[in-house]
């Protein structure tokens, strides 16, 4: 973790060994070490990098907020969790097997810093070129689980334990407010949500997401992908179970835990 105080490469070196299947960490050791979201965001930034990963703006992504009245929060996600509907999860060190479905959206054309500072809320939509279903694997690496202090979380990738991609198709502004998301965990019935995501529209993340990339000076790839948010809350899922998840007018996309 070059360049960064010692107290956080602990931080770092502790994420990294449970990531990789080593004991769970534990955050009384590193909470006095991650006291502000720059800290917490050093910590991603070089647990990242420990996990193999080279410099540059990462591929994959998550971003979003309960409301759009809350502090945006955003982390890149290990290439090796990112995986095609219909996959399994093996060789992932998962603890817990938190689901969320989500709408995750493509970026169309390169945006330099410059260019990411001129997106609003109300033109977001015009960097975007596709969209997906995708299902997030929520995990936490910290032994204390959900009740880790919230700076730990964006320290450990904002929770994040693997992401299923549908097919992308071209995106088009909805009636988000009516989009309906269903989902089925193992042999359960299946839940119906409508218009339940919080920000209201996917693209609301895009702005402030796309200045937190680019805040060092660096662009943004066309191509980059980001997941924007849970329209079923956080579902428990077990080892074993089949989950899948449909945005009907959007797709579908399933994974095998």
């Amino acid at each position: 973790m070059t360049g960064q105080p010692a107290s956080l490469a602990n931080v770092v070196d502790l994420l990294r060994r449970a990531h990789q299947g080593g004991p769970a960490a534990d955050e009384t050791a590193a909470l006095p070490h991650v006291t502000s979201l720059d800290e917490a965001y050093a910590v991603q930034e070089g647990l990242y990098a420990a996990l193999g990963h080279p410099p540059g703006v990462a591929p994959y992504w998550k971003s979003g907020a309960p409301t759009r009245s809350d502090a945006m929060r955003h982390a890149p996600l290990p290439v090796a969790g990112v995986r095609p509907s219909g996959s399994g999860v093996e060789g992932l060190h998962l603890r817990h097997r938190w689901i969320e479905a989500e709408v995750a959206l493509r970026i169309a054309r390169e945006l330099t810093p410059e260019a990411a500072r001129r997106v609003t809320p109300h033109d977001a939509h015009a960097v975007v070129d596709a969209m997906c279903v995708s299902i997030e694997l929520v995990d936490t690496r910290w032994a204390g689980g959900r009740s880790a202090p919230p700076l730990l979380k964006v320290a450990d990738l904002v929770v994040h334990g693997a992401l299923v991609l549908g097919d992308f198709v071209p995106f088009a502004s909805r009636r988000w407010e009516e989009q309906e998301c269903r989902v089925r965990i193992g042999a359960a019935e299946a839940r119906a949500f409508r218009g339940s995501l919080g920000i209201g529209d996917p693209a609301w993340v895009l702005p402030e997401w796309l200045r937190h990339l680019t805040r060092h000076g660096a662009s943004v790839p066309a191509g980059t992908v980001v997941t924007t948010g849970t329209w079923c809350g956080l579902l428990d899922a077990a080892e074993g179970d089949r989950v899948v998840a449909e945005f009907p007018g959007i797709g579908s996309a399933s994974v095998q835990l």
